[in-house]
């Protein structure tokens, strides 16, 4: 498994590129996998008291444990707590990326759908044999690049549920090229062999007021699928 990498440190801040099939934290103590908590512990010994839980030392938001992509990581509680602060009131910019299967109608637009809970997945189908507790959830989206079976597109939620992306994916008829979970029996693109979900940017307000944005590159296993796509 490869190890995170620093995209850019500040006094305050952390940005860091997850690599995929890594867990952001463990979800009880005596869990035996390694984790992006533990390399930020072992790492930066003085992030290991920032936060509210000693699981998630500076930690204020996750990725999937197949997205790779761009994370932020408080390095003081006074940042920890402004995060947190911009994540509940949805001021933090987000964009994925995200191979999806066919294309997209209309090319851009607004994916406004409330998610439910349904075991360990999520779900747009919140009324049915039962009515699931249904949360807000919206995604704006754009078509980057369309190929004959499946297109390149930008994600931008606005809401961070779980799997949202992955949901708002399938609820318009484009599942995520590689996903386990909510992506029809349609194989994916040749030599795909994880989900094709990637946090390519990320931008918050750092404690001082100005706006620091960051990127992570396409990791070279998607951009491998991407070129044969070509």
């Amino acid at each position: 498994m490869m190890s995170p990498s620093v995209l850019l440190e500040t006094p305050d801040l952390l940005f860091i590129d997850k690599p995929s099939g890594l867990t952001v934290h463990k979800k009880t103590p005596s869990d035996p996998q390694f984790t992006l908590a533990d390399w930020i512990v072992s790492t930066y010994p003085t992030i290991a008291s920032v936060g509210e839980d000693p699981l998630r030392p500076g930690i204020v938001h996750r990725l999937d444990k197949e997205t790779s992509g761009v994370m932020v990581v408080a390095k003081t509680n006074a940042a920890f707590f402004s995060l947190k602060k911009q994540f509940q009131d949805h001021t933090i910019e987000k964009e994925y990326w995200a191979l999806v299967h066919g294309n997209p109608r209309p090319t851009q637009g607004t994916i406004d759908a409330p998610i439910g809970a349904l075991g360990n997945k999520r779900t747009t189908r919140i009324h049915g044999k039962r009515t699931l507790v249904a949360r807000e959830a919206i995604t704006d989206y754009k078509t980057l690049k369309t190929f004959q079976q499946f297109s390149l597109i930008a994600a931008l939620p606005r809401t961070g549920r779980t799997h949202q992306i992955r949901v708002h994916c399938k609820h318009i008829g484009t599942p995520i090229a590689g996903d386990p979970l909510y992506t029809t029996s349609a194989p994916g693109p040749e030599g795909l062999s994880r989900l094709f979900l990637h946090a390519h940017s990320l931008a918050v307000a750092a404690p001082d007021g100005s706006r620091v944005s960051v990127q992570a590159p396409l990791p070279g296993d998607l951009q491998k699928v991407l070129d044969a796509l070509h």
